[in-house]
């Protein structure tokens, strides 16, 4: 299994396209929002034109009004690996690849909505020092202001009786070792210029059409799904907070500052064979792999 990481715009999905034609593989996506039907502008979701055939997993399963977690993507992973021919998972969503390879997954009870809206009229703060009392392992890997993860990790104890932090380590998937992990990277100016086109791109094709639809057709501007990046500086463009030529460049600041994030994620990664967008990727990268990259 091949899998391609590495910040926004570095090309992940056209790479990981021209490797499954060699080695007769297909995509399984590793983007935590190319899940949401309807959302595809602003996702950077491949067109069919674009995916040239090769079946892609794990896109436009979702309506955007509709949960999609790290464990729904690991438990999703777990059912694919085993049924498609030589799987690339491709993605920038940090979290979901190191879930993959480190073991952050766990099956525990659904979402408990009324038990979810009475801890979110507590503060953050009083919330943060207990989970500090039941669990300071996972209060230890959650920043104290990170309200969302402080909740879910205090709805699971409530539901189960035991810490997430156990339930995390009693419920692992890692990806073997003979899997291949390739990295794009691009020097900051470059990459720079790359997301500020894509932004471009984006408000062009008609992303602000995009938002408005959902909008229109009933979906909340609250959902999770529109805070992403794109999503939710349009909504904050049609409510009136930016002209179109400020949104489009907060865009692109918080885009560029996104793709940073990404690189501290990757950063962690073990053992990825790191290599410039959009040069050739060396052959002797892929000994062993089944059927070989030609």
């Amino acid at each position: 299994m091949l899998i391609i990481l590495g910040p926004t715009a570095t090309g992940k999905t056209k790479l990981a396209i021209e490797l499954a034609k060699k080695i007769k593989g297909e995509i399984i996506s590793a983007d935590s929002m190319q899940v949401y039907r309807g959302m595809d502008i602003g996702t950077a979701k491949p067109t069919p034109e674009e995916r040239q055939g090769i079946p892609h997993h794990l896109i436009d399963i979702r309506n955007p009004d509709e949960a999609w977690t790290v464990s729904d993507f690991m438990e999703a992973v777990e059912g694919l690996k085993d049924k498609i021919p030589n799987p690339i998972i491709v993605g920038g969503t940090g979290l979901y690849l190191w879930s993959l390879l480190e073991g952050f997954s766990f099956p525990i009870t659904p979402a408990d909505k009324g038990l979810r809206e009475r801890l979110e009229k507590e503060p953050t703060s009083t919330l943060y020092a207990r989970l500090s009392t039941i669990d300071p392992e996972a209060a230890e890997k959650i920043h104290a202001n990170d309200k969302k993860r402080i909740i879910r990790a205090l709805e699971v104890y409530e539901l189960t009786g035991k810490p997430i932090s156990e339930l995390q380590k009693n419920r692992k998937l890692k990806v073997e070792n003979r899997n291949t992990l390739i990295g794009l990277t691009l020097p900051r100016e470059a990459l720079y210029e790359r997301i500020n086109q894509r932004v471009d791109s984006m408000i062009k094709k008609g992303l602000i059409e995009e938002v408005r639809g959902l909008l229109t057709n009933g979906y909340s501007k609250t959902l999770p799904s529109f805070q992403a990046l794109g999503y939710k500086e349009v909504v904050e463009y049609l409510d009136g907070k930016w002209t179109k030529e400020e949104m489009t460049e907060e865009l692109k600041k918080r885009t560029r500052n996104f793709a940073r994030r990404q690189m501290t994620w990757f950063r962690r990664f073990k053992n990825v064979k790191w290599i410039e967008a959009g040069q050739p990727l060396p052959r002797d990268w892929f000994a062993g792999t089944c059927p070989p990259v030609g």
